[in-house]
């Protein structure tokens, strides 16, 4: 069987893998591209999903041309309300508030259901003459001095200067290539469902933290919001595999009656939650972008968006040395994209695991002093509006450039 050659191989067809391919392809049309995903044709179709894109993340989409295909679907966060209770608890006191603008008429995130962010990526990759071939299950990798191999299970072979893995949390190709990873799991998982309702949101976003997890409540379009409900693990399988009257029976003590009757849409999913950190985000010929460098918990709304970031520094290093004439697979050029992108990554790796560790019990004390905090937070203008400009992807000097609204 012949080898596909190409001077850039992605793994991985989600949102990371894809917007590597078209912000790559987008500054320097003469490189190519391949893209390989394990899952076949369509599967993308199906997610239920619905992701919180920050506004540095909007620029960059823009940038690429594709935000005008999404933003039909996507939803503006106006404002957001941060809660601490039990479940039992008759009142939930607000704590703390956010604005949800970082610029007059720019909202720090907007809520899109993946299928209509993945959708234009892909159309766009298309466009541009990047070749995307599905169910390509990756099986092996080799590293050499000029290109990197990689073999699927069906005995396709894909060669390229650069392979980049966006292959997942549990990424195979991470371990192939040798990379060691630092792996917990937090005994919890992020239940996933669409909620429609019958009085209006009005773009607001609500966290309420409560003994077992965060329970999120994140608008959609047309009356409808976007759940991340956090249950021990062995509680979120008996929810999410109870009959329809268990879960929402469950599911209203958490929402509450403010938005009126709720009628769950589509299916529900539960996700096990961990923090996975990779040691190292890239070798000579090999780097990793996306959950396959980093998976944290969704307390921070800030999974995508890390991936997002890679997308941005991992284009702009491979755009720029191509045209210096460098050799987009050497290590010196990729320890650009190393350095860019592992503090940022460990840093948020260690608040979401901080953050989760202190909200997610029920012991008094410890309450007490979280609940004391938000409550200073919320009193103190400025503090709030680096929070935001935090959220929104936009608090670093150093950002790469589409997100910061240019093109490479």
């Amino acid at each position: 069987m012949t080898t596909e050659t190409s001077d850039l191989l992605i793994c991985g067809g989600g949102y990371v893998g894809l917007g590597v391919a078209v912000a790559v392809k987008t500054s320097a049309p003469d490189l190519s591209v391949t893209l390989i995903d394990a899952a076949p044709e369509g599967v993308w179709k199906k997610d239920p999903r619905s992701s919180a894109i920050a506004a540095a993340a909007t620029r960059m989409l823009a940038t690429l041309g594709v935000w005008d295909e999404i933003v039909p679907e996507a939803e503006p966060i106006r404002d957001m309300i941060v809660t601490d209770s039990r479940t039992s608890d008759p009142v939930r006191p607000t704590f703390l508030t956010f604005g949800g603008d970082v610029n007059p008429g720019e909202p720090f995130a907007h809520m899109i259901p993946n299928v209509a962010m993945v959708g234009p990526l892909r159309a766009k990759a298309e466009e541009l003459g990047v070749k995307i071939c599905q169910s390509a299950v990756a099986d092996g990798l080799e590293i050499g001095p000029d290109k990197g191999i990689v073999t699927t299970a069906d005995g396709r072979t894909f060669a390229a200067k650069l392979v980049v893995a966006a292959d997942g949390v549990r990424s195979k190709l991470r371990d192939l290539a040798g990379i060691k990873h630092t792996r917990w799991d937090y005994g919890q998982s992020g239940i996933v469902a669409t909620v429609a309702h019958e009085r209006p949101h009005n773009g607001r976003a609500e966290e309420h933290f409560m003994p077992s997890g965060p329970f999120a409540i994140l608008p959609l379009r047309n009356n409808r919001s976007s759940l991340v409900w956090t249950e021990r693990t062995e509680d979120a399988e008996r929810i999410v595999n109870g009959d329809d009257l268990v879960f929402e029976a469950e599911l209203e003590r958490r929402f509450g009656h403010h938005l009126g009757a709720l009628t769950v849409e589509g299916a529900r999913k539960a996700f096990p939650l961990g923090l996975t950190l990779a040691h190292d985000f890239v070798k000579p010929r090999f780097a990793l972008a996306g959950d396959a460098a980093h998976g944290i918990h969704p307390i921070a709304g800030q999974g995508l968006n890390l991936g997002f970031r890679d997308v941005a520094a991992l284009a702009e290093t491979i755009v720029e040395a191509a045209r210096l004439g460098l050799d987009i697979g050497s290590y010196s050029v990729l320890e650009r994209y190393q350095v860019w992108r592992r503090f940022d990554t460990f840093q948020m790796g260690v608040t979401s695991d901080v953050l989760t560790r202190m909200f997610s019990n029920d012991f008094t004390p410890l309450r007490m002093v979280r609940d004391f905090g938000l409550s200073v937070v919320d009193r103190l203008p400025g503090l709030k509006t680096y929070f935001i400009k935090q959220a929104a992807g936009l608090a670093s000097s150093d950002a790469p450039k589409l997100l910061r609204g240019e093109a490479i």
